[in-house]
Parts: structure tokens; C-alpha cells; sequence
């Protein structure tokens, strides 16, 4: 009798056993579809259409920099030609090396199916490598079609870095921590980006009225700023047309004008071309090193060149960058520099003195246009990075709204738009100049390009699998000219560029008590979930009077019932009479097809009338309406049943697929003493057994299917009557406190931030959008 209450192999109890068998991961109901993405192919009237479509969605920024970049670099007038033709110099190869080299032909090629920026990065790394935070993935999420990873060779050196980035958990954090600060300094860029832009463009009123005062500049700024923002919740569908008419204009505008300065003035600059000049300007002191912040703001807006990736091909940003963007910045900065060359004295908006008179006006208007069309895209950028932060549980949750039925990735959240207002007019208002915005704008651009740097090291090895000779000489070119603008920008950080800083702190000390919180709920989600070998000592009525209706069980777990569900019949003599554990997650891809968005599984027989139902997104999709999640959730609930019969009559079929929804049937546990307690149908439901009775040593099996339903179309009608009498939604309000015996920062952080914050963000109710007739919230506290 010894072996009926232990396993000889693995030496746990048959309880244990029981469990283990009963709480099998949702492998037999995911589809067996491996990754299909491919670079699409397109025809080059196509591919030339989408290049002149991205230049008002990416290069705006970029393109707007000549407004303001000689004014940082020379606050004062040069001192004599050679020095303006060191700094030209420095402006041209910096842009060759970080956006044409580094960005258009390294960094682009590093999109995740197509998704760009910091949290695309994290999500392939993620994908690669299990450096997940919240462990919530299996191994059926790896067969999504948007779904891509490689499998290594145990000796190679990707092998090796793969299993020291998993090997530890503080390594796990500093990853996490590195791509926090990017995305803080992202939205910091969100931030100083409409600023600088919009005040350098509006400024050109001075020059032709030169009386008018700073003051009147920054009231008209800050105008447009706030006219900027009250927009977005109209989104960019309807205009977004004119912006790649305007930000060409812009480029093909600047590219005559330095063509005509360069002619005009003084042709001698051209020698900037010759990298020796790169070196007399830094012999030349101290200032030199300096003024290295003011070059930086050339290469402004390239990290947009990848955050903005999404709706264009990688040919197209490197067919718009290296025919219009690249020659006509080169022609600018050069014609630009001419003009100062032979005119000291007007180094502050050199550019609009740089102009003819008689279209001074004309190019000030399609400044501001070309300005306020690259704030736009920051902003937009700065939705998408907050929106992929909340869906990997990095962010509070705020309201996220689709402006665009045609384009996926147009969104605006209003919470997020108006903390930008703010910030952005107390930036404008606050420092009046260009010269500290200048600086709070250098040194956030800067630390984001860091980053993308030390996160492209990981990409490259485990990734692209490449020669680590090719890695290592990728760094040290990368770091060889960001080491020096990051050196230059850590000695303004009293003139302004403590601003992104302070930003960034707050940001990110937000984002990771959030994320902590968030992990700590997973976890005792985890340890406190229910047994299944306890539900099914219940019986079918679960110990309680079932009453006619359907409840969706809310919870984070993909296995298991959770502890809600205890807390709740413990407190309530009755529950539906069926029930359906939806577990919402978010995995580490940009979206996941409507067709293996959901996997269904039955729990215990059938006359119990349980399902688990995984919801599965990607970080760019969100949340459809509650009567679409309904009616996709029980359209998936009624194909299930389908395919479950089709399996009873097809026995001889190992497995069948559709929609995303697979049932393959587990292999029974070999322990001899659990065939005498319960068998496996091929449709992966558990029917209990009679146990075998003293006299005669046998067990004889009763479907429990045949005493709850005769066929699959009672069942189906059974649960067209349920949905009928009301779908009931039973959320779980968990509160989590410290310890009595934690220490005070812990205290600090969970008891009164996190507290803070859930208090103030939405609640999952809103998120998930159901109704307040159809909710019901089941509170429960826990320490951590």
C-alpha cells in the first residue's frame, strides 16, 4: 500500500501527482504556427511613395535641428573662420557615423517584426532569453506567428551569454533598470522636443522685428504649444497627409539655402569636409570640448529614426535619409556656416538671418509648420513608448485611446498628453532661451543613444548571432563619439541639463515601484492559487447552489485557480453555473494575430462546466470594448466545444487545429495507482472513475459528458442560455502592504507610492471595460 500514497519515482505524495496531472499548461490547445514574418518585398514605385511618406513621420526632428545648433555651439561670436569650419566638420561626420551608419544601416535592422525603439529591444531580448521579470510566458506563446527566437548550439558563444543573462536575478534587473532609464529619457525627449523646436522656429520673428521682446516670442510659443496639445485628441488621421508635404518643402527649402549661402559667402568652408579640421578644433582648448553639447543637437531626432519605425519599411527610412534628408542637412549646416563665417555678429538665429528678405516671412511660416509637425511625432512616439511600458506592467494604467480606425498605432492617452502640457510650457516659460533647453535637450538625447548602444550588444550576440570581433568593434566605434557628447553634456547639467535628469528620476522611480508592485501581486497569485485536486473534491455543484448565468473569473495566472476564487465562494453560498478563468497577459511581441489571440481549456469534467480562457496581446495592441471581448471570448468558448467533439469521434487523430485553438490529449501519468482514480478522453478532460470495491479489484469508468449532455449541441445550447440569464465579471481588488518588519524605503515604496499610485491610476475594470451592473470586485490584502 506504500506505492498508493507515494510516487517511487519522484517520491511526492499522489495528491501532488493528482494535481500535477490535472494542472497541465495549455500546450495541447496552442496552435502549432511558427513564425511567418518576412521583410516584405515592395515594388520600388511603392517603396519611393512609403520614403516620402516617412520624411513628416520620422525626420522632422532631425530636420528642424539647423534652427538652433550654431547658436548652442557659439553662444558667443567665433573666434575666426577656422574655428567654424572645425565645428562644420564635426557636424558632418557626426551625422555620417550616428544616424547614416550606426541608425540607417545597424540599429534599423534590429526591429522587432517591424516595431522600433528601447521596448522593441527589450521584447526581442526577452524572446531570446528568459530575462522576463513577472515569469508569466509558456511555452505555447512560442509558437505565435509574430513569435521569433532562435535555438542555440549548447557550446556556442550566444549559448553562453544566454545562460549568464538568465543565471542571475540582478542581472535581470539591470537590463530592466537600462531600458526604464531609456524610456524615461525617451519621454523627457517628448518633452524638451516641442519646446526647442517650437521656440527656435517662432524666434525668427525677431529678425525681422527686432524690438519685439523674448517675452512676446515665448507668450507665441507657448501658444502654439498649448494649441499643439489640445489637438491630439483628434489624432493625425485626418492631416496627417500635409506632413510629408510640409517637412519636404522644409528639407528641399534649407537644401537651396545652403547652396545659395555657400556660393554667396564664403566657399572656404567646404574644407570641413577634410576630418583634420576635427582636429585643429579640439587643439584649440578647452572651449572646444564644450561647445561639443552644442554639436550634439545636429544629431537630435535620430533615435526616431527607430522609435518611429512601425509603419515603414527599412528601405524606405534609408532611401527618404540618404537622397533627401542626408545631403540637404549637409548642404544647410555648410551653407549655414558660410554665412557665418562672413558674419560673426549674427550668430544667434543665423538661420532666418542666413534667409532673404523677401521670403523671410514665407520660410518663417514653414518653420513653424516643419516644428510643430516633428513635436507631433514626439509626442506620438512618447504614447506608443507609454503604452508599451504599461503593457508589460512597467507603467500605471492610463486611459489609451485609438484616434485611427485605419491605423492601428495611432493612439492618445489624455492622461499622458496633458502631463506633457505641462511640463512642456513650464519648460518654455521657465527658461525663455534657447541655450538651457538646448542642454536639457542634449543630455536626454544622448543618454538614450547610450543605451540603444549597450542593449545592442545582447541583440547582436543572441539575436543576429554575430562574430563577437563585429560586436566589440560596433561598441567601441558607437562609444567612441557618444563618450565624448556625453562628457561634454554631464558639465551643463547645472545650465539645464539637470532637467531630463530630474524627469527621468521621477519616471523611472514611478515605473519600477509599479513594475515591483505588479510583480509582487504575480507571486502571490502564484503560491496562494487553489488546488485542482481541491476543486475537484467540490463535486459539479463546487459545493455550492449554481445559479443560471456565466462568470468570467479575472486573473493573471495561465494555470491554476486562483485564490479569488476561493476568497469568493468562501464568502458566498453560490456561484454560476459556468465559469470561465480569463487570464489577460501581454507577451513580449508587438501584436498577436486575432486568430491565436485565444486559448480555451476545459477544467475537470464536463459536468462541472469549467473553462480557462488565456487572452493573449501584444504591447502594441489594446483591450477591445467589452461586448467585443465577450463575444470573441465565447465565439472562441462554443469553437472549442466544437472541436472537442470533432475529437470524440476522431479518435484516431493525435491532433487537431484551428483558429489558433489546438486539442492534442496529454500523456496520461504512468503512476499505476492514479489509473485507478481517474482516466483522460481525447479532448483532455478529466473523468472521474469509480475507485475499485474490495471484492472484485476492478474499476469500471462512467463519462461524466453522457450524465451532463447528450450531445455537443446540448451543451452549446446550454450555454447560449447561460450568456442569455448575464455574464457576470469578478475582478479581484488585491491590496499589498509591507511588512511590519521591512525596512523603511520597502514601507515607503509599497504602503504609500504604490498605494498612490493604484489609487489615482485606472482600475482594471476601466481597462478592461466592463460595465458596473455586470462587475463585481472581490477584495483581499496581502503582505509582502
Amino acid at each position: 500500500m506504500e506505492t498508493g500514497s507515494t510516487n517511487e519515482h519522484s517520491g511526492k505524495g499522489a495528491m501532488w501527482e493528482l494535481d500535477r496531472s490535472l494542472d497541465q499548461p495549455m500546450d495541447v490547445e496552442a496552435g502549432r504556427l511558427r513564425n511567418m514574418y518576412r521583410e516584405k518585398t515592395y515594388p520600388t514605385i511603392l517603396l519611393l511613395r512609403l520614403a516620402f511618406q516617412s520624411l513628416g513621420v520620422v525626420f522632422g526632428d532631425l530636420g528642424t535641428s539647423p534652427l538652433y545648433v550654431f547658436y548652442n555651439i557659439f553662444p558667443h561670436k567665433p573666434e575666426d573662420t577656422e574655428q567654424v569650419i572645425g565645428a562644420l566638420s564635426l557636424i558632418i561626420y557626426s551625422l555620417t557615423l550616428i544616424p547614416l551608419v550606426k541608425y540607417v544601416f545597424i540599429v534599423l535592422r534590429a526591429n522587432d517584426n517591424g516595431q522600433g525603439g528601447t521596448f522593441a529591444l527589450y521584447s526581442l531580448l526577452c524572446r531570446h532569453a528568459k530575462i522576463n521579470i513577472i515569469p508569466n510566458q509558456h511555452r505555447t506563446d512560442e509558437e505565435l506567428t509574430t513569435y521569433s527566437r532562435h535555438i542555440y548550439e549548447e557550446k556556442s558563444l550566444a549559448a553562453k551569454i544566454q545562460r549568464w543573462l538568465e543565471g542571475h536575478q540582478f542581472r535581470k534587473n539591470v537590463i530592466l533598470i537600462l531600458v526604464l532609464f531609456g524610456t524615461c529619457m525617451a519621454v523627457g525627449d517628448g518633452i524638451l522636443t516641442p519646446a526647442i523646436s517650437v521656440l527656435s522656429a517662432t524666434g525668427g520673428i525677431q529678425v525681422e522685428k527686432p524690438k519685439m521682446r523674448n517675452d512676446v516670442v515665448v507668450i507665441i510659443s507657448v501658444v502654439i504649444l498649448i494649441g499643439l496639445f489640445s489637438m491630439q485628441h483628434y489624432g493625425t488621421d485626418k492631416v496627417s497627409w500635409l506632413f510629408a508635404p510640409i517637412v519636404f518643402v522644409w528639407f528641399i527649402l534649407i537644401g537651396i539655402l545652403g547652396v545659395v549661402n555657400i556660393c554667396k559667402y564664403d566657399h572656404s568652408v567646404l574644407k570641413a569636409f577634410n576630418p583634420v579640421y576635427v582636429y585643429r578644433y579640439f587643439r584649440r582648448g578647452k572651449n572646444s570640448w564644450t561647445s561639443l553639447g552644442g554639436i550634439m543637437l545636429s544629431i537630435t531626432g535620430t533615435e526616431a529614426l527607430f522609435a518611429d519605425l512601425s509603419y515603414f519599411p527599412v528601405q524606405a527610412i534609408q532611401i527618404a535619409f540618404t537622397v533627401v534628408v542626408f545631403p540637404c542637412l549637409l548642404l544647410q549646416y555648410t551653407g549655414q556656416a558660410a554665412f557665418i563665417a562672413a558674419n560673426t555678429d549674427k550668430i544667434s538665429h543665423a538661420f532666418y538671418h542666413s534667409i532673404p528678405a523677401s521670403i523671410l516671412w514665407p520660410a518663417l511660416v514653414i518653420a513653424t509648420a516643419a516644428a510643430i509637425v516633428a513635436s507631433q511625432a514626439t509626442i506620438s512616439a512618447t504614447y506608443s513608448i507609454i503604452k508599451q511600458a504599461l503593457a508589460l506592467g512597467c507603467f500605471p494604467r492610463v486611459k489609451i485611446i485609438h484616434t485611427s480606425k485605419k491605423y492601428l498605432g495611432q493612439i492618445y492617452s489624455p492622461d499622458i498628453n496633458w502631463i506633457l502640457m505641462i511640463f512642456c510650457i513650464a519648460v518654455t516659460a521657465g527658461f525663455k532661451n534657447q541655450s538651457q533647453i538646448a542642454n536639457a535637450y542634449g543630455t536626454a538625447v544622448i543618454m538614450v543613444m547610450l543605451v540603444t548602444t549597450f542593449l545592442m550588444i545582447p541583440i547582436m550576440l543572441l539575436v543576429w548571432r554575430s562574430h563577437w570581433s563585429l560586436v566589440i568593434l560596433f561598441t567601441v566605434l558607437s562609444l567612441l563619439v557618444e563618450i565624448p557628447y556625453f562628457s561634454a553634456v554631464v558639465r551643463k547639467i547645472d545650465q539645464g541639463g539637470w532637467v531630463p535628469l530630474v524627469f527621468a528620476a521621477a519616471f523611472l522611480v514611478i515605473m519600477y515601484v509599479w513594475h515591483y508592485g505588479t510583480l509582487k501581486r504575480y507571486e502571490f497569485e502564484m503560491h496562494s492559487k487553489v488546488s485542482m485536486a481541491w476543486i475537484l473534491g467540490l463535486g459539479p455543484s463546487l459545493g455550492l447552489v449554481r445559479v443560471p448565468g456565466i462568470g468570467l473569473v479575472y486573473t493573471e495566472l495561465a494555470s491554476g485557480v486562483p485564490h479569488i476564487f476561493s476568497h469568493f465562494i468562501t464568502n458566498l453560498p453560490a456561484i454560476h453555473s459556468t465559469l470561465v478563468f480569463v487570464c489577460v497577459k501581454y507577451l513580449p511581441v508587438y501584436t498577436v494575430p486575432l486568430e491565436e489571440r485565444f486559448l480555451v481549456k476545459r477544467i475537470g469534467p464536463k459536468n462541472f462546466h469549467m473553462f480557462r480562457c488565456v487572452a493573449r496581446y501584444g504591447y502594441k495592441d489594446i483591450h477591445k470594448k467589452d461586448d467585443d471581448f465577450e463575444k470573441m471570448l465565447f465565439d472562441s468558448l462554443l469553437l472549442f466545444i466544437r472541436l472537442e467533439s470533432m475529437m470524440e469521434e476522431y479518435t484516431d487523430s493525435d491532433e487537431y487545429s484551428t483558429m489558433g485553438v489546438e486539442l492534442n490529449p496529454p500523456a496520461a501519468a504512468s503512476n499505476p495507482n492514479l489509473n485507478t482514480e481517474l482516466s483522460y478522453t481525447s479532448h483532455d478532460s478529466i473523468v472521474p472513475v469509480h475507485p475499485p470495491s474490495n471484492d472484485t479489484g476492478s474499476s469500471q469508468a462512467v463519462p461524466s459528458s453522457g450524465l451532463a449532455f447528450q450531445s455537443v449541441g446540448d451543451e452549446i445550447a446550454f450555454l447560449n442560455s447561460c450568456r442569455d440569464a448575464g455574464v457576470v465579471h469578478i475582478l479581484g481588488n488585491t491590496v499589498i502592504r509591507a511588512r511590519r518588519d521591512s525596512g523603511f524605503v520597502k514601507k515607503l515604496a509599497i504602503n504609500y507610492l504604490y498605494a498612490f499610485l493604484r489609487k489615482i491610476c485606472r482600475e482594471n475594470s476601466a481597462i478592461f471595460n466592463v460595465p458596473h451592473e455586470s462587475l463585481l470586485n472581490v477584495g483581499q490584502v496581502f503582505y509582502v
